[in-house]
């Protein structure tokens, strides 16, 4: 049985940690020079000129840029974009790490991206973890990269999984993983969970390991607390929901839930079933809620039992599936529908089950479909839930 009281001590922690932290600072390995120096006025106009510094962010860059001439800087950024950056991004990146402009592209930068192209990373997917997380740039391939993208190749045991995560959570490939990730996962070990479901949970919510292990052992503790199975990978899903969510924010959902009906143990069960009940705004949950009670008509407490639809979009699956459903059954071609069978089928399945079946009519069906489909966006349905 779970204690629903647990909830109330649940504490949800937030990580101050360099990993994490939006990179604004303009701090620069390199010697601060005093504001007489004579380059002053050449630096601030080119970052200016060149790169779109406002007056104060090119100011307060300058204090710890030193060059007097455009070679080394041009050739920086000429490499950024013959790699494919965009001006845009070529300039978020330098306002981050302005020290780059004094990088020697081909011999120091260069062999970073080789590195990650090596190891399966694409170049598209290279600009956008480097755009989200330029520190990598700055850091020694040797000494920090290679041994941290192995570190956690053999974590989760190919480099393929590890580019996964990397992808999700730039930030990876600067993180310190003995500081964050292994003692965390290490807990989960001792705690029962199985490799496979934490390499799993891992490559789909590898922020969710980046906490202080303290924090982290609290969270784990909580969701046995509650009853959840450590083999079963919901304990996980569970861990991460109680990750990402402040526990004011999860009781303001619960109290939705209240208003549409459901008792206290009802929610808990359906937090059990399925843990993404607490992940989706409260403005989702009533839109959804309202629709599927107030305009299909099903019993509110179905929607406990059943709690996967509050996962699902809105727009472009619960109202268009919903109302072709309707339809299909004031023309007679249905004689009931059910949660499941409606939406928590992937799209191919829905229209093979509901429009392809009934042959001499799918070609007006699968129009009247894309009706309901287009009436849900640009309709009265339009709320921009997800």
């Amino acid at each position: 049985m779970f204690n629903p009281s647990v909830f109330s001590r649940l504490s949800h922690d937030v990580m101050n940690n360099s990993c994490s932290r939006p990179l604004i600072s303009l701090t620069v390995r390199f010697i601060s020079k005093s504001s007489s120096d004579p380059s002053q006025s050449f630096v601030v106009a080119y970052l200016k000129d060149k790169l779109g510094f406002s007056p104060e962010s090119a100011m307060a860059a300058d204090k710890y840029l030193l060059f007097k001439t455009p070679e080394k800087p041009d050739s920086v950024l000429e490499f950024l974009q013959k790699h494919g950056f965009s001006k845009t991004q070529i300039e978020k990146i330098i306002k981050v790490r302005p020290g780059l402009l004094y990088s020697n592209a081909e011999k120091t930068l260069l062999p970073k991206l080789q590195f990650f192209q090596s190891r399966g990373v694409s170049s598209p997917e290279l600009i956008k973890i480097l755009f989200y997380n330029p520190k990598v740039l700055t850091r020694s391939l040797e000494k920090k990269i290679i041994p941290c993208f192995n570190q956690l190749s053999n974590l989760l045991q190919s480099d393929y999984n590890a580019v996964k995560a990397i992808k999700r959570y730039p930030f990876l490939t600067s993180c310190p993983l003995d500081v964050y990730m292994l003692p965390n996962i290490s807990f989960l070990r001792d705690n029962g969970v199985p490799q496979s479901n934490i390499i799993s949970m891992f490559i789909c919510h590898p922020r969710s390991f980046v906490v202080n292990p303290d924090t982290f052992k609290k969270i784990v503790k909580e969701v046995k607390e509650i009853g959840f199975d450590p083999l079963l990978p919901k304990f996980l899903f569970a861990v991460v929901v109680f990750r990402k969510i402040s526990k004011p924010a999860i009781e303001r959902k619960f109290e939705v839930y209240k208003k549409w009906g459901w008792s206290e143990k009802e929610i808990w069960e359906a937090f059990r079933l399925y843990p993404g009940v607490v992940e989706s705004s409260e403005e989702k949950i009533a839109g959804i809620m309202d629709f599927l009670v107030n305009e299909m008509g099903f019993e509110s407490s179905l929607l406990a039992n059943q709690p996967f639809v509050l996962a699902r979009s809105l727009e472009k699956r619960i109202v268009p599936r919903g109302l072709f459903a309707q339809d299909l059954l004031s023309k007679g071609l249905i004689k009931s529908f059910g949660l499941s069978a409606l939406f928590n089928t992937s799209e191919t399945v829905f229209v093979e089950r509901f429009v392809n079946r009934y042959e001499d009519k799918a070609a007006e069906l699968l129009s009247l479909y894309k009706e309901k489909m287009n009436l849900a966006v640009g309709g009265k349905y339009r709320s921009g839930y997800s």
